[in-house]
């Protein structure tokens, strides 16, 4: 038997926006232990705005277990939900719970983000700024990703994939300090599990190197001529894969036309500031279609055209601070609403 650190992470009860918590165990196992022999673990919720301090427990139902490689010793990190108690009842804040989960709906999100330091993105000269947007995409060489972000976000790379994670790629973005990486899962919860978790990764690994992740969706302001911070949402069913047609496209298209608003009101807070029609966004009081166009609210790419109406979408509308579950579980909702014969 081995002893091993389990680190219990957590979404706590903070509004718009929830925070990622952590708390290790130390059990023993004979071998990396399976989810089935994880327990579950109580916390004070009166500490994460879940609870009042009167009756202050709640309780962790791991869902999730990924290896670390970012501690020393046998690590591992344990996703879990929130419960009430009862173990029985999901916590209001819980917004895993309720999604619908369908191993055929996949997910790729593309999370983007600024290193922040000093209360400025990375890179940027105190009291001024840099060169304008146009060589910090894809840049590379010191003066457009600096000496620090590229050390950072290969790193993170690496512990995405000691843990197993789906990590598909990762790119410096349009403005100076701003990159990006894609996490793609068979499922929606699945999905979401490990974006959470590669989050938790790149904002742990940030502490060694005294920078800080911005996930806000507009941290410069919607003033100033520079890109905001989205999680673009790549989403596709069997159906869709399989079988598609245009008649079926259009009929989708039309559901989240329709149910515009229900989706913004969980793309994340402040996306006011962000889908303005400026800067590859549609406007957020809209929503339209496009080949290939990046300022649509849905891109849609010439492969999927190409290909009979077939393959995968990409709604551009969630942004960077946006909760993955309540994302994912919002688009399949509405995808439930359209007829498939």
């Amino acid at each position: 038997m081995a002893k091993y650190k389990l680190e219990y992470l957590w979404l706590d009860g903070y509004t718009p926006v929830a925070n990622l918590r952590g708390k290790t165990q130390i059990k023993e196992f004979s071998s990396f232990p399976k989810l089935e022999e994880l327990d579950w673990w109580g916390f004070d919720g009166s500490s994460t705005r879940q609870a009042e301090g009167k009756s202050s427990d709640c309780m962790l139902k791991p869902v999730a277990v990924f290896p670390d490689a970012g501690r020393k010793g046998n690590c591992a990190i344990v996703m879990c939900e929130v419960y009430m108690p009862d173990k029985k009842t999901p916590h209001p804040s819980n917004t895993r719970a309720g999604i619908a989960d369908d191993p055929g709906t996949w997910f790729g999100f593309e999370q983007e983000y600024f290193f922040w330091k000093d209360g400025l993105p990375l890179g940027f000269p105190t009291g001024g700024y840099p060169a304008p947007q146009g060589p910090y995409y894809t840049g590379v060489g010191y003066n457009n990703v600096g000496n620090l972000a590229r050390e950072i976000v290969d790193e993170h790379l690496d512990l995405c994939l000691a843990a197993g994670i789906n990590h598909e790629g990762i790119n410096a973005e349009v403005a100076k300090g701003q990159w990006e990486f894609q996490i793609f899962g068979k499922g929606s919860k699945k999905a979401a599990d490990e974006m959470w978790v590669a989050r938790y990764l790149l904002a742990r690994l940030c502490e060694k190197y005294c920078v800080d992740i911005n996930w806000h969706c507009k941290p410069l302001g919607m003033e100033l001529d520079w890109n905001g911070s989205g999680m673009h949402a790549n989403f596709s069913t069997t159906h869709m894969r399989e079988v598609g047609g245009e008649p079926y496209f259009k009929a989708l298209m039309a559901a989240f036309d329709k149910h515009k608003e229900e989706h913004i009101a969980v793309y994340g807070p402040d996306n006011h500031l962000r889908l303005t029609g400026l800067h590859e966004t549609q406007s957020i009081d809209k929503f339209n279609y496009g080949l290939a166009d990046r300022g649509a609210s849905v891109r849609v790419p010439h492969s999927f055209v190409n290909n009979g109406y077939k393959g995968y979408l990409e709604d551009r509308r969630p942004n960077s601070q946006g909760d993955p579950y309540a994302i994912a579980g919002r688009i399949v909702k509405t995808i439930q609403t359209v007829p498939t014969k």
